[in-house]
């Protein structure tokens, strides 16, 4: 038999709490095992044919749709401006509409990184090349840690600055390119020195590259608060306090008692309170959902609340 007692709203607590995790791979088994995916992009104008140069370690692709792909997705506002294309707008003022700039990055969502305003440069040139590294979800959680990421061939690093941007180790105020740390995907779009071409040329191949960043997720730890208030479950259906017997029948005097059977002393003073040994979480079909056991059983108080805090992550 079960005694229930109805949780409010204010004794249910949900804290977020983000957790990371760092991994590294070295190419080409590394990466590859991964599911890491590493290409080259290119910038291929006329017809589109099927004998036109793919890319990619973990799965194949034309070179052409990887350009395309990510000048539409990441940098639609910024083919024109390096620090996006300004909307012109109607501006509603009281009792008239008028006309005007907005100092906003454009229609397009590009998934900017921060609201600073850095430059976000992607080459448009005939040919252009572009080099992109494609992390699976199942390795970076819900995103890619800000400062985390580090990409490696023999020509150079190339790290993530923690506002959304690819810069050189050896040259912090040079911008190689964007990472878009919700998507698990960094775009090098500067092949100015040699050590970003080294990079971008090691994608073809996955030879001596070396690729490291750190995972984040939420996790959601729910917290239900317990009372029990004095007057409240100050008997015990535990068939350990008789002897004898193991059915109880309710009396006059509002208490569970024995049909048959001798108490057991330790149960007969008048100081006696039951010990709370587990709780159970219970849905509104009175179906158990979850069994929280105490450390060591648990005397309820007949003066104050007796208060059991239940945490469970999800």
């Amino acid at each position: 038999m079960s005694v229930y007692k109805p949780l409010l709203a204010s004794d249910i607590i949900v804290t977020p709490l983000q957790v990371s995790k760092a991994f590294a791979y070295q190419t080409p088994a590394g990466i590859n095992n991964a599911g890491i995916n590493m290409f080259k992009g290119k910038n291929i104008t006329g017809l589109f044919s099927l004998e036109e140069p793919t890319t990619g370690i973990t799965s194949v692709e034309y070179q052409r749709l990887v350009y395309n792909t990510i000048s539409e997705l990441y940098y639609s506002n910024y083919i024109s401006s390096s620090y996006g294309d300004n909307l012109s707008t109607p501006v509603n003022l009281i009792n008239e509409n008028t006309t005007g700039p907005v100092s906003s990055a454009g229609r397009y969502e590009n998934y900017l990184q921060t609201d600073l305003t850095f430059e976000r440069y992607f080459p448009t040139s005939s040919d252009a090349i572009i080099g992109v590294c494609s992390i699976p979800q199942n390795l970076y959680g819900d995103k890619v840690q800000p400062n985390s990421f580090q990409l490696t061939s023999p020509k150079g690093l190339i790290v993530d600055d923690g506002e959304g941007n690819l810069i050189l180790n050896t040259d912090p105020n040079t911008i190689v390119g964007t990472i878009i740390y919700q998507h698990g995907i960094a775009i090098i779009t500067k092949d100015t020195s040699e050590a970003v071409s080294g990079i971008i040329n090691a994608f073809t191949t996955a030879s001596s590259l070396y690729c490291a960043f750190s995972s984040s997720y939420d996790i959601y730890e729910t917290q239900y608060k317990c009372t029990i208030n004095p007057s409240e479950y100050n008997f015990t259906l535990n068939q350990s306090i008789i002897s004898g017997s193991s059915s109880f029948e309710y009396s006059s005097s509002y208490y569970y008692q024995p049909k048959d059977g001798i108490v057991n002393n330790f149960a007969t003073s008048s100081t006696f309170t039951p010990y709370v040994t587990g709780v159970g979480l219970y849905n509104d079909n009175q179906e158990l959902l979850a069994i929280a056991k105490v450390a060591q059983p648990l005397p309820t108080s007949t003066t104050i609340d007796t208060t059991i805090l239940i945490n469970i992550d999800r």
